[in-house]
């Protein structure tokens, strides 16, 4: 480094660590350590460094994650320790047979009082396994598994995905380290990545893991940079260092404090049996991680036993992978049949041949639009691949085309509404094609009916979907104000309707006329007006005449209202025909407390965001997030750096977990309670 100021050096290398530093805090620990501004001020600084004095620059610098030149191919690599795979048990008979045959290989059976052994629990990531290798701390060459015996070298593709250190932290850093891990793609990510494909008419991938691989295998750095990958770290290859770690889990929490990101739900336990629970704990919580895991991975935790049980041929004999139910699997489009929405949305539903997938059995499945339809290629008849994770709408994700039999029939999109006849439009800048019948529509006026009557909108208790079927399909009702016209005796008369439940249906509707302005605005059914931006209207302008007198332009001054919402609002409440309906509601005695402005300001909440998890015993989380948003409060889905508080009841899982790691401030129910009756 001659000719070079030693003040310049010095503030590169503190550029260097402070930038790392930073990276680590967002992208391993979720907890932004500075705002991005001032990390975009950091790295100019570093970059100009560099490209003043080119000689500095070394591979740990955090101005290298953004891809360098493309790769003409990939070269191989030969693992000096190979990367074995797991054998796998699929019920709790499996699971007790290898902890019965870890027993037989330790020789337990001879003791007079053997003791369980103690396995480390944790998630098995559905991503992709790599391999890191890192001299004296600095990352050299990264690896994809390949047969376990040679990979490929994939050193520039790892070396963009920010949660993988470039330069080790912390103290006591072995001289060689291999770890292991799985990169992937978060469902947030994944979600985006496709949503972006299908909008540049580009093939959208099957699922996480499949855009894991193929962003890893891409020979242009670059366009892994683009992709938000992750990789957790969750075991080590080869170690050499003057103190080594006595059990997995220890070595597991050393790798958290060299700078890898490791998975929060990882622990240890004692026995088979605690490894049984901790597999269905998991299977409940799967649903709410914000990543894919396919089951769960059991690994003896004392390294001296692992040593001692040795491998077979392909596989340790100190590990097992507990799968969970698949949540992919092949079945046949029998049909497709076209529903419309309660905004005239037209969408296409799969009728499949049942097939049993992510625990449940399914039979339908969304096909979105007529784009998907196209981009997919799919025919009546095909065999395809399903997904269902979680809670989410079952979605086809690949048509197997060397399964399409010859009698397979082209989908044509509907150009007429399949309820109302009406024309079938689509504007230029929506995917979704839509009914032009509007309330003219039946089914449009059934699933507005069904809507200003759900529980989070004006509650009618009793007016379930069958019954708003059949008061449509009658002539009994045509809009939402028709509701407050029901007599009892007019009820009587209908199918499954007696006189007591008639009564109790008129008495809820009557009992919804004192509602919240919040709740009117979501029961109205305006595009894209949610419960939050009800709430957000109500709390921002405290009437529904001074909403209706809005334009676009005074709506847009408000958080969290967007240029779309706020055309969607206006247009609502420009159209005569919905004036009519909400003057005949008020006149039917439909009525809410107007927000006092001046109150309104002096909120003690407001601009905090609060997030509830678990179950409640006293009050309803419903009646709790009412409560926090009268308060001004924002209430989120998820954990975030930017929550500040976390009420946890009962069951709380993934969401208390991250606020502990993130040190926010978590109150039970009780002291929740105890808040509210002094704010």
């Amino acid at each position: 480094m001659a000719n070079i100021p030693e003040h310049v050096v010095s503030e590169y290398e503190r550029l260097k660590d402070e930038l790392n530093q930073h990276n680590h805090c967002y992208y391993v620990l979720d907890d932004p350590s500075v705002p991005d501004s001032e990390y975009d001020r950091q790295m100019r600084l570093l970059q100009d460094i560099e490209q003043q004095h080119p000689s500095l620059l070394t591979a740990d610098s955090p101005s290298q994650r953004v891809g360098g030149e493309a790769l003409s191919a990939f070269t191989q690599v030969r693992h000096d320790v190979a990367m074995l795979s797991l054998e796998n048990a699929f019920n709790d008979t499996e699971l007790e047979d290898f902890d019965r045959r870890v027993k037989d290989r330790l020789n337990y059976a001879a003791l007079k009082e053997a003791p369980e052994i103690e396995y480390a629990c944790e998630p098995k990531l559905d991503g992709v396994a790599v391999s890191l290798l890192y001299q004296d701390g600095l990352l050299v060459r990264g690896a994809t598994r390949g047969d376990g015996t040679v990979g490929e070298d994939i050193t520039a593709n790892v070396r963009t995905i920010n949660s993988i250190p470039l330069k080790l932290v912390g103290t006591d850093i072995p001289s060689l380290l291999e770890v292991r891990g799985e990169i992937y793609l978060p469902r947030a990510g994944f979600e985006a990545l496709n949503a972006k494909a299908i909008a540049a008419d580009e093939k959208a991938f099957v699922n996480p893991r499949n855009a894991a691989a193929g962003s890893l295998r891409q020979l242009d750095s670059k366009i892994t940079a683009s992709r938000p990958l992750e990789m957790c770290a969750y075991s080590v290859g080869q170690f050499q260092a003057k103190a080594i770690p006595d059990t997995h889990l220890n070595m597991i929490k050393a790798l958290g404090g060299w700078g890898f990101k490791i998975n929060e739900h990882v622990e240890a336990v004692i026995g088979i049996a605690a490894c049984e629970d901790y597999y269905r704990t998991m299977a409940e919580r799967r649903d709410g991680l914000a990543y894919d895991i396919d089951g769960i991975v059991y690994k003896v935790n004392e390294l001296k036993l692992q040593e001692r049980l040795g491998f077979v041929a392909k596989a340790p004999r100190w590990a097992i992978a507990r799968k969970f139910p698949a949540q992919e699997e092949m079945t046949k489009l029998l049909d497709v049949e076209f529903q419309v929405g309660r905004t005239g949305a037209v969408t296409p539903v799969a009728r499949l041949e049942p097939v049993f997938v992510g625990g449940v059995t399914v039979s339908n499945a969304t096909l979105h639009n007529g784009n998907e339809i196209k981009r997919l290629g799919i025919c009546i008849g095909d065999t395809v691949i399903i997904r269902r994770a979680g809670d989410v709408i079952p979605q086809i994700a690949k048509v197997i085309l060397e399964k399409r039999p010859a009698n397979a029939e082209e989908i044509v999109f509907p150009e007429r509404c399949p309820v109302c006849e009406s024309p079938v439009k689509r504007a230029e800048s929506e995917a979704v094609a839509r009914c032009s019948g509007g309330l003219f529509c039946g089914a449009q006026i059934k699933q507005a009916i069904k809507h200003f009557a759900s529980r989070k909108a004006m509650d009618i208790d009793g007016l379930g979907d069958k019954l708003v079927e059949l008061l449509v399909g009658q002539g009994v009702i045509f809009s939402v104000a028709d509701l407050y016209d029901l007599r009892v005796e007019q009820l009587m008369g209908l199918e499954r309707l007696a006189e007591k439940s008639a009564a109790n249906l008129v008495a809820a509707i009557h009992s919804s006329k004192q509602t919240s302005l919040a709740k009117f605005f979501y029961s109205l059914g305006i595009r894209e007006v949610g419960e939050t931006t009800g709430q957000t209207l109500a709390n921002n302008f405290g009437s529904l005449d001074v909403v209706i007198a809005a334009d676009a332009e005074t709506l847009l001054e408000v958080d969290d209202i967007g240029p779309i919402v706020a055309g969607y609002i206006v247009d609502f409440f420009r159209n005569p025909d919905n004036l009519s309906i909400i003057q005949a509601l008020r006149e039917a005695g439909v009525q809410w407390p107007d927000i006092d402005q001046n109150a309104q300001a002096s909120q003690p909440l407001k601009g905090q965001t609060w997030v509830l998890t678990g179950g409640m015993d006293i009050m309803s989380r419903a009646e709790a997030k009412d409560r926090l948003q009268e308060l001004g409060a924002k209430v989120a889905g998820s954990v975030s750096a930017k929550t500040v508080q976390v009420v946890a009841g009962p069951g709380a899982g993934s969401k208390l977990t991250k606020a502990q790691k993130l040190h926010i401030p978590v109150m039970d129910e009780a002291e929740f309670i105890e808040f509210l009756s002094k704010v």
